[in-house]
């Protein structure tokens, strides 16, 4: 499956980053072999719409779900019609929150 991380930095061993739609980098896992991408947020610093645009993001890059400490209630409204699965409150590293999800513990 593959799950979007709001991430503070380009690796896997960065920190969730707080805001899903000002989040630096988007790491689109596929927990299904262990692979990543890495995209740059586009809308970090857009004077609106920043969630708008990071949700669009995710639906165009294919993922199913989302792991974010926080995300706003449009982006959320917009990921959930698209039918992407939002787990939020989730800090640490990307990669533990990989893991977690893949153990079902998210």
């Amino acid at each position: 499956m593959k799950v979007v991380i709001a991430s503070s930095g380009p690796a896997l061993s960065a920190q969730i980053d707080p805001r899903l739609g000002r989040a630096p980098y988007f790491i689109v896992a596929d927990t299904d072999n262990d692979k990543f991408d890495v995209l740059e947020n586009k809308n970090i610093d857009a004077p609106s719409g920043a969630g708008v645009g990071a949700a669009k993001t995710i639906i165009d890059s294919g993922a199913k779900a989302v792991i974010a400490s926080n995300c706003g209630p449009k982006t959320e409204q917009i990921l959930a019609a698209a039918g992407v699965k939002i787990y939020g409150g989730i800090t640490g590293t990307v990669e533990k929150a990989i893991e977690l999800l893949k153990q079902g513990k998210l």
